[in-house]
């Protein structure tokens, strides 16, 4: 599969954008989109099992460098998504990130250049930019 550049999918949103030209249609489109990319990782641990949660306490000593903070820390996942959840969460992440891309055309902000400015921010600050 070809790879599509953002500004060519940028425009490919805008062109088939139909419905839901509202700043608030859009915005609640959104808000759902992000809220079934979570349902789908729910179903994967709830529903299909191929992942499970299993969470504590992070461990973090002050004393320790920021490389070995990151490396005893846990995602508190375990296994792997199977090809159904995958599909799925893959499925809602595009639903999500067309929704996303409709708000960038609204309010008239290049995707690439949102990306390209976090991309920067993220360079300049690295370690301290924790989120």
């Amino acid at each position: 599969m070809d790879s599509i550049g953002l500004d060519p999918f940028q425009q490919q949103v805008s062109d088939l954008l139909l419905r839901h030209r509202s700043v608030l249609d859009i915005s609640s489109k959104y808000q759902e989109s992000n809220s079934r990319v979570n349902r789908a990782m729910v179903k994967a641990v709830t529903e299909c099992g191929c992942i499970e949660v299993q969470a504590s306490r992070q461990p973090f000593q002050a004393e320790q460098d920021l490389n070995q903070v990151k490396d005893s820390l846990d995602t508190h996942m375990v296994g792997g998504l199977c090809d159904h959840c995958l599909d799925v969460i893959k499925e809602e992440m595009g639903k999500n990130l067309f929704y996303l891309t409709a708000m960038c055309n609204l309010l008239d902000i290049r995707l690439e250049e949102v990306i390209e400015t976090e991309s920067q921010k993220l360079s300049t600050l690295g370690v301290f930019n924790l989120r």
